[in-house]
């Protein structure tokens, strides 16, 4: 979907700002730094952040989390008039959510290049085969999003240890 040049940066990146701060809980936790939160009519209604180690759950990922979050706030599950503001590109399992919930719009930092499903592999909001499309705002504070994964990595590697909570 083309972006919307209507939309306001300073908010996008004040948003994605809390999405970071979900991330860095999730860090602190030993789960991958990915964070999420959900905007509906200038409200943050939900937020999530990656749960799959402390929940044993593959499928317990930031932005699964904020929807589910979302629409038990809201009681409904269309998420109609909603934005998703993620840390990392949505995988296809978290882009076929954001499908399925029929949000307006979905604003990302970084770029994932190993699972991105809104652009860099695939492209689920855009596919004209589906019955929904989403608007897509890549890039948002990507270079913050990305470091903290990095760091994330980085100290993992040095450990040689899988996911933990680190030290503060």
């Amino acid at each position: 979907m083309p972006e919307n040049s209507d939309i306001d940066t300073a908010e996008d990146e004040r948003y994605m700002r809390l999405a970071l701060e979900e991330a860095r809980g999730a860090a602190a936790l030993g789960e991958v730094p990915i964070g999420a939160i959900v905007v509906c009519d200038g409200e943050v209604v939900a937020r999530g952040s990656n749960r799959r180690e402390i929940d044993a759950d593959p499928t317990a990922h930031a932005e699964m989390i904020a929807v589910r979050e979302a629409s038990s706030a809201l009681g409904r599950w269309r998420l109609e008039g909603c934005t998703v503001y993620v840390t990392l590109e949505p995988c296809p399992m978290c882009a076929g959510a954001l499908h399925a919930a029929r949000v307006d719009r979905c604003v990302y930092g970084a770029v994932d290049p190993k699972a991105g499903a809104l652009g860099t592999l695939y492209d689920i909001a855009s596919d004209e085969r589906l019955n929904h499309r989403y608007e897509v705002t890549a890039g948002v504070l990507a270079d913050e999003s990305a470091a903290m994964l990095r760091e994330f990595f980085a100290i993992l590697r040095a450990r040689g240890r899988a996911p933990e909570p680190l030290e503060g």
